[in-house]
């Protein structure tokens, strides 16, 4: 599954006009779509110095932020939207960071590789650990910090008094809503405060 296909969908669930922030914005592509089709505003949050530049060549405002540091610079609902897309698995403490998209946001959307994915499991049952699309690398050389599963996310929304709005996978460039867990190789989760 490649980064369109789960930007179409991400970009599907943010509202028009709304006051965006995006965490681990990469080189700005999502936001600067968000911008030009739904009319959005608002800042990627980037560390990598050369996504940072490509962010601003996109015309979008970008901070250069490690998140491991937390967002204490921004008020409670300062957005309408907090984006964390193929974020959540490179942070140190993904559990504050998604108090503090909870806290900043009056929404949060989430978007990770789900390691609960039945491939994934057949290729651990082998002794392996799974090499896919959507987690590419070998278990010795991955930026990922952590793995995820569709269920541990809802386990923790639920810990950290967060309401699921709507929540599905995506699988083949097709949202994935019946047995997401297995079916699915991308978790997305659009959540507030409870």
């Amino acid at each position: 599954m490649n980064d369109q296909v789960i930007h179409d969908a991400i970009v599907r669930l943010v509202p028009q006009g709304a006051r965006v922030l995006d965490l681990g914005c990469g080189d700005g592509t999502l936001l600067a779509r968000l911008m030009r089709e739904r009319d959005c505003s608002g800042y990627g949050v980037e560390i990598a110095d050369g996504n940072v530049l490509q962010c601003v060549r996109r015309g979008v405002q970008v901070l250069q932020l490690n998140l491991d540091e937390g967002l204490t610079m921004f008020e409670d609902a300062s957005f309408d939207v907090v984006l964390q897309i193929d974020t959540l698995q490179h942070l140190r403490n993904a559990e504050v960071m998604l108090r503090e998209t909870a806290r900043v946001g009056r929404t949060g959307i989430v978007a990770f590789p789900n390691f609960a994915h039945w491939p994934n499991r057949v290729s651990v049952a082998r002794g392996r650990m799974p090499v896919t699309r959507r987690l590419p690398y070998q278990w010795y050389d991955t930026p990922n910090i952590r793995v995820g599963t569709f269920k541990d996310f809802e386990i923790l929304a639920r810990k950290n008094r967060l309401r699921i709005l709507d929540a599905f996978g995506l699988q083949d460039g097709r949202e994935v809503r019946w047995l997401p867990n297995a079916r699915a190789g991308t978790a997305v989760f659009r959540f507030e405060r409870g």
